[in-house]
């Protein structure tokens, strides 16, 4: 690992490096976005092909208006998170600090989450089936969530605010204690499945993740720099910088993505990509105390779930649907609006969102 030759490289010429990291980590921070995107960049192509002999998207929703309108969208290949997820991996290996129990958990929660991701579409394409049922699939989540949220107590209860819910604005913090393991499996889960619902068109959860994923690079480098975070009076977690490596190859290896997943995409990222995608963007706010924050920067993804969640409700209720047809992104396709244009759009709303998200680092 390369992460070894640049910490004896370091010894020997007595360089220095930011936070609490002794090997360059605003340098590796950096290499590991640009090591995958070049790996997805270069693999990509070899990769979609394998896809398309294999593994091919078919388009079957409960909404046979939908199915018409994304028609077109049949036989693309899906399960490309295989690729993203590939370049995060290799990315992470190559200059992450594989001692970080940071580090240990990114790695756990791309791999694991991709392997469920990788399972529910693998039934979808291979039968008749809509892929593992959503009970299987919640129980499964909740049971690798409790795992990394269990290894994350344990890590931060020896450090100064580490179990505390913070509240970006105004500096409020209430202790959560052993709660926080319920807590933290929540926040995983319902990440996870908010990427989840929003990779419906063409480079929307791509994008959106970009500017999510790259506020929390920000925030994870932030967070593990004790100066730094003492000047925007946020908690200093020590060694959590680590996380800026694995956060940073995520969004090198969407930006990589989404050459080949922009509209009309010649990949679909399929659950393989959007299910640890989510609870990596999980992570990286549990890590920093940041879970307040993932809501405003992840602000995209909880409309989506939100809306998915108060049309079941309004039709159970009323029989009536609050929308023309949720998530959200599906409304708007429904009312005649471009692909590009509500992708674009969303894209915006992301960037702005990620944008207030850390200028609330400073509101106090």
């Amino acid at each position: 690992m390369l992460y070894w030759l640049l910490q004896h490289l370091t010894d020997r010429l007595d360089l220095h490096s930011a936070g609490d990291s002794r090997v360059l980590l605003t340098a590796r921070t950096a290499l590991g976005a640009v090591t995958a995107f070049l790996l997805t960049i270069a693999a990509g192509p070899a990769v979609i092909s394998w896809l398309k002999a294999h593994c091919k998207e078919r388009v079957d929703s409960a909404s046979a208006r939908l199915n018409e309108i994304q028609k077109a969208k049949n036989n693309t290949p899906t399960m490309g998170g295989l690729l993203i997820l590939g370049a995060v991996v290799v990315s992470t290996f190559l200059w992450g600090d594989l001692t970080s129990r940071y580090v240990q958990l990114g790695l756990f929660t791309s791999i694991t989450f991709a392997a469920l991701g990788a399972a529910d579409d693998w039934i979808k394409l291979s039968t008749r089936r809509n892929g593992v049922t959503a009970r299987q699939k919640l129980v499964v989540q909740t049971i690798l969530s409790v795992l990394v949220a269990t290894a994350l107590y344990f890590e931060h209860r020896s450090k100064p605010a580490g179990l505390d819910l913070v509240w970006p604005i105004g500096g409020g913090a209430i202790p959560l204690g052993l709660g926080f393991i319920a807590w933290a499996t929540l926040v995983m889960v319902g990440s996870s499945n908010g990427v989840n619902l929003t990779d419906g068109l063409d480079g929307l959860a791509t994008g959106c993740t970009i500017f999510a994923g790259s506020a929390f690079v920000g925030i994870t480098y932030l967070a593990g720099h004790a100066k730094l975070a003492e000047y925007l009076s946020i908690p200093f977690i020590s060694g959590c910088g680590e996380m800026s490596v694995v956060i940073a190859s995520l969004v090198g290896a969407m930006l990589g993505f989404l050459w080949f997943n922009c509209y009309p995409a010649q990949v679909f990222m399929g659950d393989t990509g959007s299910l640890p995608i989510g609870a990596l963007l999980a992570l990286a706010a549990l890590a920093t105390r940041q879970e307040v924050l993932l809501v405003i920067v992840g602000g995209v993804f909880v409309v989506e779930t939100v809306s998915v969640i108060l049309q079941v409700l309004c039709f159970r209720t009323t029989g009536k649907r609050l929308i023309a047809c949720s998530p959200l992104h599906n409304h708007f396709l429904f009312r005649g609006q471009h692909e590009i244009k509500i992708v674009v759009r969303f894209w915006i709303g992301s960037a702005l969102l990620a944008i207030v998200g850390i200028a609330s680092l400073k509101i106090r």
